[in-house]
């Protein structure tokens, strides 16, 4: 079987369970000719546990017009916010404390994060939460 010629990779955020032909999905995918409802009902399908939660897609053309995608994990900060149940970060990190994290909830985070981060084992996938954590205004406990 010929391998099929990679055209080109899209990444996109798209909110999970709610994807539409509306920008930016749309407008991504028609420039390269692929088939916008197949992608939304596929990527609806996949996602339908995490409604609400936008998740990161990389999307693979290929010269036949058929595609191929997958979802990571989403992004640090939101998983951070939603743990702690807050709206929004600091505005002025350093000065402004919005929350208090414990280890614990790191490494929760750090397990649905694992695979989407440069890192080899959970300690230091915590770490890099954390980093996320402090430029967010929030103080981590150990």
């Amino acid at each position: 079987m010929a391998q099929k010629k990679i055209v080109t990779q899209i990444k996109l955020q798209v909110q999970a369970g709610k994807a539409t032909p509306a920008p930016p999905v749309g407008p991504a995918l028609g420039q390269h000719g692929l088939n916008i409802m197949e992608f939304c009902k596929q990527f609806n399908e996949r996602t339908k546990n995490d409604v609400g939660i936008k998740i990161p897609v990389v999307i693979t053309a290929y010269s036949d017009r058929s595609f191929t995608f997958i979802t990571k994990s989403p992004p640090a900060p939101l998983l951070i916010k939603k743990e702690l149940g807050l709206e929004a970060a600091a505005a002025t990190p350093g000065k402004t404390i919005v929350g208090k994290i414990k280890r614990s909830q790191l490494e929760k985070i750090a397990e649905i994060k694992k695979e989407d981060l440069n890192c080899y084992d959970t300690a230091a996938a915590v770490r890099i939460l954390a980093g996320s954590c402090r430029s967010m205004g929030i103080e981590v406990e150990d």
